[in-house]
């Protein structure tokens, strides 16, 4: 087609002026998913909780109003989850009985989190069962002749040993414990005739943040769509403008127990407490702070940025806050998560779509689970600030 309509063209030649660097002029927000307006943020809020909701009853609908299992660790998303399941019950005329919250204390539960996670069943009206899976873990472990299993230990020797030797605490122990727990929540589903409500959010599911058929499995994630950043923010508005509109609890209580949740750090809690009973693994230690994680997730799947656009824009962002190199670490991490942990994401379960930026692979996103991070990674390392 060139060939039988060739044209020509017109060449004008021209010098480029020496470039002139000027500083940014419009304001780049640090929470990118979180509107700074406070009525947007309401309406954001409001809009994001009722599409989750609306979306879980309309799953209940279909397979003809089931019990809904859910398991709480007195954390976000579990707690997020929460809300989301006792809502849809609203919707559906159900009981709130009928959101059954299993606690499931293992070798890292600390007594604040646990004790967060039955306040809050209790406040939503909603029943709770306390399945310990200590020692399940412990007999799996010595089944696999796990090196932090001695012969004749029980659970209490185990986390004891693990206290002495922390060295001991590697990913099989801590995936044990995972996938157990959703062993536990898929049974009892099944023998109440119940659907398993998954909570992890789109940050998790972005960074693999999750044990692989543990509770990266669920059979309906509410979380799905929605980052951690957000997340805190729905929480809290939840507490202060829906709580109270609730017929089923204390509206006092349900918001202390929500506030308490928000004050707790982040962290999975697999691996033992201190001698003092606090938590020992930190989840943003470990991975990098999420509001990092978040902004690198806008601007890189929203926007396509490259990454030294993205370390542009973090450098206005986050001012002095995050010194370059810390900067440039943890975006290398993230794009080496996100690429490397796409095969979870390729299986992950259904949820519904809450913003612009999703990454189920029903939905907007696709990308083969074998992509090579090497480019992007090359361009975090030639980096060089303006």
């Amino acid at each position: 087609c060139a060939r039988e309509h060739a044209r020509s063209f017109r060449r004008v030649p021209f010098v480029g002026r020496a470039e002139v660097t000027l500083p940014l002029r419009r304001t780049v927000p640090r929470h990118p998913f979180v509107p700074q307006d406070p009525a947007t943020l309401g309406a954001r809020c409001w809009e994001i909780f009722e599409i989750q909701t609306n979306a879980l009853a309309t799953r209940m609908r279909a397979l003809g109003r089931p019990k809904l299992v859910l398991g709480v660790s007195g954390g976000l998303d579990s707690t997020h989850a929460a809300l989301v399941a006792a809502n849809a019950l609203d919707l559906q005329g159900q009981s709130r009985g009928d959101l059954v919250c299993v606690t499931m204390p293992g070798l890292g539960t600390t007594a604040g989190t646990r004790g967060n996670a039955e306040r809050l069943a209790e406040a939503l009206g909603a029943g709770l069962r306390v399945i310990s899976i200590s020692e399940g873990s412990r007999l799996v472990l010595e089944l696999l002749g796990h090196p932090a299993v001695a012969p004749g230990d029980d659970a209490a020797a185990l986390v004891a040993r693990l206290r002495q030797r922390p060295e001991l605490g590697d990913v099989t122990l801590e995936n044990v414990q995972a996938r157990l727990r959703t062993l536990v929540l898929m049974s009892l589903a099944n023998a109440i005739g119940g659907l398993v409500v998954g909570t992890g959010d789109l940050s998790e599911k972005a960074l693999g943040w999750s044990t692989y058929a543990g509770d990266h499995i669920s059979m309906y994630d509410v979380n799905a769509g929605v980052p951690k950043t957000l997340m805190q923010s729905v929480i809290r508005w939840v507490a202060n403008e829906r709580v109270s509109t609730w017929s089923v609890g204390e509206p006092a209580a349900l918001r202390q127990t929500l506030f308490a949740i928000l004050d707790t750090p982040i962290s999975p809690e697999l691996l033992p407490a201190d001698v003092e009973g606090k938590i020992s693994q930190l989840t943003e230690a470990h991975i990098g702070p999420y509001e990092l994680h978040d902004f690198f997730l806008y601007h890189f799947v929203r926007d396509g940025a490259r990454p030294a656009r993205v370390l542009d824009l973090a450098r206005v962002a986050f001012g002095g806050d995050y010194p370059l190199p810390e900067l440039q670490r943890w975006l290398t991490l993230f794009l080496r998560r996100f690429f490397t942990q796409q095969f979870k994401r390729s299986c992950t379960a259904d949820g519904p779509k809450v913003g612009a930026v999703a990454l189920s692979p029903r939905g907007d996103w696709r990308m083969p689970s074998d992509a090579q991070v090497r480019g992007w990674l090359a361009d975090v390392a030639a980096y060089r600030p303006q």
